[in-house]
């Protein structure tokens, strides 16, 4: 890891939102730019954007008052006073380049959630894991507080029905996304930083690459710094910033005791500087939710919210969308979708399942690999991964826009499972439509069944219950 030796001076904001201005977003229809979309609209400004094709949060954001056009076309940015655009967008759009042609300034999804930081204190998530739910938690508390947060966060939370909103109060809660180097753009008052962990390093060139930026980012935020002490590299990051930790280990600043899995949540108390300030009785599974819930509690302290009215919070705390998201039940079993889709994540999300107290008599696992430059990269680290499931079945990449490597499939990941697991049972199947038949014949009365991935995975339990419901020859696993 390399050591900076001086501090860097905080980012500075690309645009001024002070004033009402007419903005066009390319790629709206995606989950960070529709949510960006939604708070400028709420700002007051003049928002358009344009996509490729219907979808539903389309109508979400025409209800907020933003025009959509679907197809992308030179004339969309006549008239505006900036233009952005999501990462997954060529520079070569002909809507960018009309923009450049009329000196119209272009921004990056960063440089305009850059500029939405810099209207209020904001607070931001980082880590490898966990930013979305640790975001939200973060969110529902200050509103409990009374402190009215704006917030954009990667993914609907369930209490709000939304994952954007901005009320022009005094804070913002946003996440800090590492994957294009975002966190390193945003004026922020105080972080919380989650874990590191190895991802993206087509962008950073490795992991040392990973931590430098996450040690560069902590070196920019002027106010609270709330990290992760569990975390061997986020430990070694908090003592050089000096800043506050939590977790379950011993030694940390904020920490978590006396944890009590219940059918679907946890019960356990939180200690600051080792005396116990308060109990909480959270509606998730997992203990790595009750982490999440602690840097919550830690960062709401920092800032003067008292932990009870934390608490409070997070026991009404109803979840976010694709996390341990429970799509529907058939006959005794349990269909469950997760976002889950690095090593680390899923290892979580099926202890979860494992060890809930929700009493299930097997864990299948179905996971969809994801970005081939991933897979390429970290294929064998997922050789334990699964070890909390009793079946696990696997299909191919997902590209999410990459190109296929040759060689590189989603059996890569079978074999490291039964390199280190020989007696594992696992499947391989790379067709869709054999991946929902066996799935609907294996899982029977008692099973809970999770499929993971940042893909079309999403999809999957419903496709799932659709055959159990309407195959009546499906037999051989059910009851």
């Amino acid at each position: 890891m390399s050591i900076l030796s001086t501090p860097v001076e905080q980012p500075v904001a690309p645009l001024d939102l002070s004033r009402r201005r007419r903005l066009h977003i390319v790629g709206i229809g995606g989950p960070g730019m529709s949510a960006i979309a939604i708070a400028l609209a709420q700002m007051g400004h003049v928002v358009s954007g344009s996509d490729i094709r219907e979808r539903s949060v389309l109508d979400r954001l025409r209800a907020a008052g933003v025009t959509v056009q679907i197809g992308h076309r030179r004339s969309h940015v006549l008239g505006c006073d900036a233009v952005t655009a999501s990462t997954a967008i060529p520079a070569r759009n002909n809507e960018l380049n009309e923009a450049r042609r009329l000196g119209i300034p272009t921004l990056s999804r960063a440089g305009m959630l850059a500029s939405m930081c810099a209207r209020a204190r904001s607070l931001a998530v980082a880590g490898t894991h966990g930013k979305t739910t640790t975001s939200s938690m973060l969110m529902l508390v200050l509103a409990e507080a009374d402190l009215r947060p704006s917030f954009v966060i990667g993914g609907d939370v369930t209490d709000m029905g939304t994952g954007a909103q901005w009320t022009g109060s005094d804070w913002f809660v946003v996440e800090a996304d590492e994957s294009d180097g975002t966190h390193l753009e945003l004026p922020l008052h105080g972080t919380i930083l989650t874990n590191v962990d190895r991802d993206h390093l087509d962008h950073y060139g490795g992991f040392e690459g990973v931590v430098d930026g996450f040690d560069r980012y902590l070196s920019q935020v002027p106010g609270p710094k709330v990290v992760c002490g569990d975390d061997p590299e986020a430990a070694r990051l908090a003592a050089r910033h000096g800043a506050t930790t939590y977790g379950t280990g011993e030694g940390v600043d904020v920490r978590a005791v006396d944890l009590r899995p219940r059918s679907g949540s946890f019960e356990f108390g939180v200690e600051i500087a080792g005396a116990r300030v308060v109990d909480v009785v959270l509606p998730l599974r997992g203990v790595h939710n009750v982490v999440n819930a602690t840097a919550t509690i830690a960062m709401a302290n920092e800032i003067g919210v008292d932990p009870q009215v934390a608490a409070n919070a997070l026991g009404r705390f109803g979840g976010v969308a694709r996390r341990f998201d429970i799509r529907g039940t058939d006959r005794g079993a349990t269909f469950v979708d997760d976002y889950a889709h690095l090593p680390g994540e899923i290892a979580a999300v099926l202890a979860a399942a494992r060890h809930s107290g929700d009493g299930w008599s097997r864990v299948v696992a179905v996971f969809q690999p994801n970005r081939y430059n991933r897979i390429a990269e970290m294929w064998s680290e997922y050789h334990s991964a699964f070890v909390d499931a009793d079946v696990v079945v696997v299909t191919d990449v997902y590209p999410s826009g990459t190109t296929p490597i040759p060689g590189v499939t989603g059996k890569l990941i079978v074999n490291a499972i039964l390199d280190r697991h020989p007696r594992r049972r696992v499947v391989w199947l790379p067709r869709r439509d054999e991946l929902v038949d066996f799935v609907a014949r294996e899982v029977r009365a008692g099973d809970v069944c999770i499929s993971m991935g940042c893909g079309d995975i999403a999809s999957f339990p419903d496709e799932v219950l659709r055959a159990r419901r309407g195959g009546a020859d499906l037999g051989v696993g059910l009851p």
